[in-house]
């Protein structure tokens, strides 16, 4: 597993506080890997999921640290979304 999806995983685990997550998104990393966020949280994997969302490795840590509003990189091409874009908004909530 790479360093950028461990530490992706921490972090969205930590948000997640235990709590599931309503759903299930893939989480694409160019370069990295996949992880995937649903009702036991977030974990290493590529699996199928309601929503899958792809970006580059800065855009996503970007998102994880505050720095890039999840929206944003969705408007300017820097975040794809494929499948529930409900599923994606809510993320997007816990990313923000």
């Amino acid at each position: 597993m790479s360093e950028v999806i461990e530490q992706a995983v921490k972090a969205l685990n930590e948000r997640l506080d235990g709590e599931g997550f309503d759903g299930s998104v893939k989480v694409e990393i160019e370069g990295e890997g996949c992880l995937m966020i649903d009702g036991t949280g977030a974990r290493a994997a590529d699996e199928d999921a309601d929503c899958t969302l792809s970006a580059d490795a800065e855009t996503f840590q970007g998102m994880l640290e505050g720095d890039v509003n999840p929206t944003s990189a969705f408007m300017t091409g820097k975040l794809s979304v494929d499948g529930d874009m409900g599923a994606a908004m809510k993320l997007g909530a816990l990313l923000s």
